[in-house]
């Protein structure tokens, strides 16, 4: 294989991601922080609050993994539409991706609304978890039609070099949240303690203040396309079709490996009640490290879709290959200073004893596991950004269901392994997944771009590089 040429430098190429990076994952973070103010303020209530809290907030992923199927596909259509000018489709792409990311909103807040019982005794069957569930589901469901036009809006607005709105609109529902908890859960300022479910009125509080910040701040600062309703429902029916052909995999992959964390979840979640609140302090912590590595990998996405979206193919390719080594080790040196710090941390947000001991080895194993992890995980991002939403996505949903799902509930259900061991199963696929993605990378096959101007170029660029993809 020839050398692949590049016009970035490592230090401009790190300037580059800085720039998108950290705000987006200042963002995360904030999101991330005010779960973790819930975790804190909830575990002076106990443990069983914190697990139910817990509990429901996987409910919530669950929701994510419906809706990020539709985000993700949008992100690619948006990168490449704005790398190659083309301010129409990043339009009508993004109406297509608000319309199908609402209706899955739609359908989960109806669930934790109507159904809420059924909810949770899917993840566990502690009867005063369950109860504790009920009451925050039947609040918070009120905030997934608002996390979803949040999160279409920002992925819009990172995806066309407005990155800090989407920080500045999580700053204000972050303080909303805390205020609002503070008041709502412990009863200040002359307000009945609510518990729970003050902490679930908090979320919804902050779930508005986050749109109407990003809908506001775009129509007085004149941003394109966010607000340009008439122009987003203009579809063809080439476009849907292309965008649903991209997006099927994606989505797939979403929902399948959403039902799969699901069924871990129930696993992990039909433990003894200290296993259940250590997996809900770990998943508080997870997020810590997630919206980090979320802000690398979205930059990775974007840099490399904009260029295939203009037909540099040569240059996407060189900065995929290095940008996703480049999140991989950012991701273990996070990894290594939460480790770092966890014993203060894991006291703050009230575990003790087995409780502690037990959330201790799961970031230990973590840790241990990251750099493969979020490896497999950018690197499925950045196939995406170029155009190939298939192959991560197959591969993750093949080892899922043939190799963690039997691992994972032979360990439990058959041998009866301890708990650690079976959370250590978790990420068993995560080595051969790496090997098999590494090759995908090198081979240059993943770059398949949507826009008119980056097809113009894929035929010279393939040539040049001897690369052979079956049509």
């Amino acid at each position: 294989m020839k050398k692949i040429q590049t016009k970035t430098s490592l230090s401009l190429l790190l300037k580059l991601i800085a720039a998108i990076a950290f705000p987006i994952a200042l963002q995360n973070l904030l999101t991330t922080t005010g779960s973790m103010v819930d975790t804190i303020m909830l575990a002076r209530l106990g443990e069983t609050t914190v697990g139910a809290a817990g509990l429901c907030a996987q409910f919530s992923s669950l929701l994510f993994s419906g809706y990020w199927g539709f985000a993700g596909g949008g992100m690619m259509f948006f990168a490449q539409y704005y790398g190659a000018g083309n301010k129409e489709g990043i339009c009508k792409s993004y109406g297509i991706t608000l319309f199908f990311m609402s209706i899955t909103g739609v359908i989960f807040t109806c669930m934790a609304l109507f159904q809420p019982e059924a909810v949770m005794a899917l993840y566990t069957n502690n009867a005063e978890i369950q109860a504790l569930g009920v009451q925050y589901l039947r609040i918070v469901g009120l905030s997934y039609p608002l996390q979803v036009l949040a999160m279409a809006q920002s992925c819009l607005l990172r995806t066309t070099d407005h990155v800090k709105l989407p920080l500045y609109a999580g700053i204000a529902s972050v303080l909303t949240n805390f205020v609002c908890n503070y008041i709502l859960i412990f009863g200040k300022f002359g307000f009945a303690p609510m518990g729970i479910r003050g902490a679930a009125v908090g979320t919804v509080l902050a779930g508005i203040v986050n749109v109407l910040f990003i809908v506001i701040a775009a129509k007085v600062t004149k941003i394109p396309f966010v607000l340009e309703i008439t122009r987003h429902f203009r579809w063809t029916k080439d476009l849907v079709k292309e965008y649903l052909v991209k997006c099927a995999p994606i989505i797939a992959n979403e929902a399948l490996i959403g039902v799969g964390n699901m069924m871990i979840n129930i696993v992990l979640g039909h433990q003894a009640a200290y296993a259940i609140a250590a997996t809900a302090v770990f998943r508080t912590l997870e997020g810590i490290i997630i919206s980090f590595f979320s802000g690398f990998s979205n930059a990775s996405s974007i840099l490399v879709g904009q260029r295939v979206g203009d037909g540099d193919h040569e240059e996407a390719w060189s900065r995929g290959i290095r940008l996703i080594y480049i999140c991989s080790i950012t991701i273990v040196l996070i990894a290594g200073v939460l480790i770092l710090i966890h014993n203060p941390l894991l006291h703050t947000m009230g575990l003790s004893g087995q409780s502690y001991e037990t959330a201790t080895g799961m970031l230990l194993i973590y840790a241990a596991v990251c750099f493969l992890r979020m490896g497999n995980w950018t690197q499925n991002d950045t196939f995406r950004a170029a155009g190939d939403s298939a192959f991560g996505s197959i591969l993750e949903i093949t080892f899922m269901f043939a190799m963690v799902q039997p691992a994972i509930h032979l360990a439990n259900d058959v041998f009866h392994w301890p708990f650690l061991v079976v959370f250590a199963l978790c990420y068993c696929d995560e080595p051969v997944r790496y090997i098999i993605m590494q090759k995908h990378l090198y081979s240059g096959k993943w770059i398949k771009p949507v826009s008119v101007e980056g097809k113009k170029t894929i035929d010279a660029f393939r040539k040049k590089y001897q690369i052979v993809v079956k049509k």
